[in-house]
This record gives structure tokens, sequence and C-alpha cells, in this order.
């Protein structure tokens, strides 16, 4: 059945690519459409994780009740509408109310939700509901900030466009010292 999907979407690549006008029996094109189904396998791996076996129990019981902040996490995604990258940083913070998660889980939290067709507004709050479920804090917040290639690379071709989204839950929503301390920490080099 496998074996199957990915003859398929290969099938499906090779069609696309002699519709472009290409030849797909030429040499540089022989492995494209192997090449091009296992990138997009890759890019899209995030529809086949499943966040709660991602945290893998990495929630702690403990008494911090500061805002715990990571910042500058690299990711990646593709724009539902056209099927190119945006990517940029993520900025994540949240205050615990009693409970702590592991702090690589945060980046990994953030992959599993880039690793989709997406756009930046709901990977945004998909990142802060996901927080606010599993940890039940006082607040979390997200920001983040992207380059679009379907800006860049077509349509309006703005190099130097940058895409900046949040989500506010809780205390960074309610609490206007509590976002700014965040948005001010989140700022620092």
């Amino acid at each position: 059945m496998a074996d199957e999907h990915e003859d398929k979407k290969e099938m499906i690549i090779k069609n696309f690519l002699e519709e472009l006008g290409e030849d797909s029996s030429r040499e540089g094109l022989l492995k494209t459409p192997k090449r091009v189904s296992r990138m997009y396998d890759f890019l899209t791996k995030g529809y086949k994780l499943d966040v709660s076996k991602v945290i893998n129990g990495a929630v702690f019981e403990e008494k911090y009740s500061e805002m715990v902040i990571v910042k500058d996490i690299d990711f990646f995604s593709l724009c539902e509408h056209h099927l190119i990258p945006f990517f940029g940083k993520c900025h994540v913070a949240y205050i615990p109310n009693g409970r702590i998660v592991g702090l690589s889980k945060i980046p990994r939290i953030v992959e599993v939700f880039a690793r989709r067709l997406q756009v930046q507004e709901r990977l945004t709050q998909q990142i802060a509901e996901t927080l606010y479920q599993h940890l039940k804090p006082l607040g979390v917040a997200v920001v983040m900030e992207a380059q679009h290639l379907c800006m860049i690379m077509r349509g309006v071709e703005k190099l130097n466009s940058v895409a900046m989204t949040s989500a506010m839950l809780g205390a960074f929503r309610n609490d206007e010292k509590t976002r700014v301390e965040f948005l001010t920490l989140i700022n620092r080099k």
C-alpha cells in the first residue's frame, strides 16, 4: 500500500513536469519525482506527529511562577496557497501555574505545526493553544516573524518584507505589563 502511494505521488510529479513542458526522461529529471515526493513527505511530516506524543510526559510539577521564554526558534513551513516555503523565527513564552514543560519540547511543538501546509496566522495560534491546553499555565504568548517566498519570488516581489503574527492567551492578553515584558525581552539581542 505504501509503495502504491509513493508510486502514485511520483507519477503525479512526473506528469506535472511534463505539463510544464519538460522532458521527464532526461537525465537530470529521472530521479526528480522520487526526490520531490520524499521532500514533501519530510516538509509535511507534522501531519504524522501527535503533539501529545511529542510532549511525551515531559510536564513536571514545579513552583516556578515567572515567565519562561524560548526565543529565536527557527522554523520552516509551506504556504497552503502556493506550496512554497515561508520561514523565520518563533518566540514562545508561558507563565507556569505549578507545571513546566521540558524546554526542548517547545521547539518540537513548533515543528509539529510548521511541518504542515499552513498560514502563519493559524500556525501561531496552534502553538499557543497547544501549550495552553497541555500546561494549563497562567498565560501563553507566541510571536512569529517570517519571510514568505510567495511574496518574495512572485506576486508583489518584496524581498525584505517580514510578516509578524502573535497569539496572546491568559495573562499575556489580559495584563498589558506582562505582554510588554514579553515583547521587550524577545527584542533584546
